[in-house]
């Protein structure tokens, strides 16, 4: 390890130093900047960097078995390097003339997958550990514990206001609302209002960490392998809008029997997603209509059918005037069709033979034994038209036996996704803002806790941001993307991190924060703002306004 960091040493300096660095751009040499660093502090007789007190950053984020519990800002982008193995998941960049793998982040192996911005540590877990008295001054570890309560609650009250605002536009497109609607809207309201629940919504999961679904991508995880063993099939021409997201593409044990080791029990992996929202906006029936005309160039009639037909499929009470919302947990990664309200079920190849050999059998089993009845049928016509009836009862059963099969696998979808299911519609919005005051949270207690006690610039960032990386890892186990831009763009609008011309970054001591915030909820109610005025013409009762 000492030759190999030797001969980095060497290189590095003259590339650092050296008369080449005029033919590089400043970008290019500052990983080598970096590099070069950490390769001159390398100690090779204690086999790690050299610690230089002057320089350290990230003392709130060290965990117990760190000596002195102090982690220093060389010594962290060394670790962070050290364990690039375990750290980084995320796929190395497509250059010019590479042609990208056709398949979708989601459906890659967890080791190929990017990490998730998603911190699956509680807020208060966050809290107990950030706050361990030995990693502050004296007196500090209180304060500090003080002010993130009250930054936890200042954020819940902003996505609270979010949700006002949102709630009432959703309003409108509700299928579960009770109260009296006593606005009328015209269709250029409902599509302004429309895009603002999208917008509005997408905002919220994405401060909630969650992950999109490219469109271009949803029809590649609609695959046709189930864990539950269903061929389940989606129509996605049949909506005017959909959104999916996920939050931690993660593995769930299961148990089956194995044939081959005597019917024993065997644990095996199933991908899955642990949250899954989809948000969906059905084309109008006309529009429908209209395209299935143009596409399998039939009459209007024959289209209207269809159309009817394929929604029968759906759930009674389904309107294309409302945006549904829906919330699963735990689902399979390879049954994403079971979330879509139009989902069908199908017979696979294995049940299709099954069943036919089965029918086929009994047919022709029953054909035999009526035949030689059947040709009676002049001189004993009983007999013949009770063969024939015993032939029909065979018929209907084989026949009923296809349907029984099929309503069996409806039983199995539904009760499957019965236990997945966590909130819809009005539910679904709350669950996220609450999840996202609390990403939020945990990103600025991070954050905090490293520039409250060193001394950082933006230059910094970078540094900063892996050494909370690696704190996670080592702490929690968890692999996360950290967003530290995010976090520091909040502290800063909320004067809890002050910025200065020269780019040093100053965090208000823990007590002043806590006053800080204190101070801002004072004021709070002060400046609130006027509502605006919504869409739509108010009337009385249920009497409709004339038209305009």
């Amino acid at each position: 390890m000492s030759n190999a960091w030797a001969r980095f040493d060497g290189v590095a300096k003259k590339l650092v130093q050296g008369g080449c660095r005029s033919s590089l751009r400043a970008e290019d040499l500052r990983p080598l900047d970096k590099l070069y660093r950490i390769a001159k502090t390398w100690d090779p007789a204690r086999g790690r960097i050299a610690s230089d007190k002057g320089n350290t950053t990230g003392v709130a984020l060290m965990s117990a078995d760190i000596t002195n519990c102090r982690l220093y800002q060389k010594q962290g982008l060394f670790q962070r390097l050290y364990d690039l193995t375990d750290l980084d998941a995320k796929p190395a960049p497509v250059h010019e003339g590479q042609a990208a793998e056709p398949i979708s982040d989601v459906l890659q192996p967890d080791e190929k997958r990017k990490r998730e911005r998603f911190i699956p540590v509680t807020r208060f877990a966050l809290l107990d550990r950030l706050t361990k008295p030995y990693l502050w001054p004296a007196g500090q570890a209180a304060e500090a514990r003080r002010f993130f309560r009250y930054l936890d609650y200042w954020r819940q009250q902003q996505y609270f206001a979010l949700l006002l605002d949102l709630e009432q536009t959703y309003e409108t497109f509700s299928p579960d609302s009770d109260l009296l609607m006593t606005r009328s809207f015209s269709d250029e309201d409902r599509e302004v209002l429309k895009h603002r629940v999208f917008e509005g919504v997408e905002s919220l999961l994405q401060r909630a960490n969650y992950e999109r679904v490219d469109p271009t991508d949803v029809e590649m995880i609609l695959t046709r392998d189930s864990h539950y063993g269903l061929d389940l099939t989606v129509d996605m021409k049949a909506f005017e809008r959909i959104v999916i997201y996920y939050r931690g593409a993660s593995n769930q044990k299961y148990e089956r029997r194995n044939v081959r080791k005597f019917l024993r029990k065997e644990e095996f992996d199933v991908p899955i997603f642990q949250r899954l929202f989809i948000m969906f906006k059905l084309k109008p029936f006309e529009t429908r209509v209209e395209e299935v005309m143009r596409e399998k160039r039939c009459s209007r009639a024959s289209a209207e059918k269809w159309v009817q037909r394929a929604r029968h499929h759906m759930p009674p009470g389904i309107s294309d005037k409302n945006i549904y919302l829906k919330l699963f947990k735990n689902i399979p990664r390879t049954d994403v069709e079971m979330i879509f309200p139009n989902t069908e079920v199908r017979f696979r190849s294995f049940d299709k033979l099954r069943l036919g050999v089965t029918a086929g059998s009994g047919l022709g089993m029953g054909a035999f034994g009526a035949a030689g009845k059947i040709a009676l049928l002049a001189s004993n016509p009983i007999a013949a038209v009770g063969a024939l009836a015993g032939l029909s009862g065979i018929a209907f059963r084989q026949a009923m036996g296809f349907f029984n099969q099929k309503q069996r696998y409806m039983v199995v979808m539904a009760q499957n996704l019965y236990f997945h299911t966590m909130a819809d519609n009005r539910g679904v919005i709350l669950k996220i803002a609450a999840r996202g005051a609390e990403e939020d949270v945990k990103e600025e207690m991070l954050l905090y806790s490293v520039l409250a006690k060193e001394k950082s610039t933006r230059a910094d960032l970078p540094s900063i941001d892996l050494a909370i990386e690696s704190y996670l890892m080592r702490t929690f186990g968890v692999k996360v993307d950290f967003e530290i831009d995010d976090a520091l763009d909040r502290l800063i609008r909320d004067g809890i991190v002050i910025e200065k011309a020269d780019g040093t970054l100053v965090a208000l001591p823990p007590a002043q924060a806590a006053k800080h915030i204190d101070e801002k909820w004072d004021l709070l109610l002060d400046y609130l703002p006027d509502p605006i005025p919504a869409e739509g013409y108010e009337f009385e009762g249920r009497s409709m306004p004339p038209a305009v």
